[in-house]
């Protein structure tokens, strides 16, 4: 009897464990939205922070996909667009002359790992958090730029 019932046990506590895998695979990426620049909570310690950004994530089929448009802090437009999968296969991206593709790996439920390359080397790293409420987005971001000087800074973002 007492097999019977430690059999019974194990059996309920994989079901539910498996249950729970199955149902954060189907949750929502909580990227999905639309995000501000919040300039004042930012630090940007390797260049001017831009003065305005939008960056809007949907899913599809093919995949999660960013778009972003902005002011950079010299006044020009910012703009760019890629679509991804977590995966951490190469996915073109536009909008940046310091990177072209980038790569990314889920760590947990709300952080994200994103390599970052130009021409198939190695350029930097970005790490894209989401709060415990799902209402700020965090870009942490050290990378080389085109002309090998650094790339530092936190952008944080608040959901629209």
């Amino acid at each position: 009897m007492n097999r019977i019932l430690r059999t019974f046990l194990i059996g309920t506590v994989l079901a539910a464990g498996l249950g729970s895998v199955a149902l954060a695979a189907d949750a929502p990426d909580p990227i999905v939205g639309t995000w501000t620049l919040n300039v004042a909570k930012s630090k940007f310690t390797s260049s001017p922070a831009a003065k305005s950004q939008t960056r809007t994530y949907t899913e599809s089929a093919q995949g999660t996909t960013l778009t972003f448009n902005g002011v950079a802090a010299d006044g020009s437009a910012i703009s760019g667009q890629s679509t991804f999968k977590y995966d951490g296969k190469d996915y073109a991206i536009t909008g940046s002359p310091d990177y072209d593709t980038l790569s990314l790996k889920r760590l947990n439920g709300s952080t994200v790992r994103s390599t970052l390359k130009k021409a198939g080397k190695v350029v930097g790293t970005t790490i894209r958090s989401i709060s415990g409420h799902g209402k700020v987005m965090t870009l942490a971001t050290k990378a080389k730029d085109t002309k090998g000087a650094p790339i530092d800074f936190v952008a944080v973002y608040d959901r629209q």
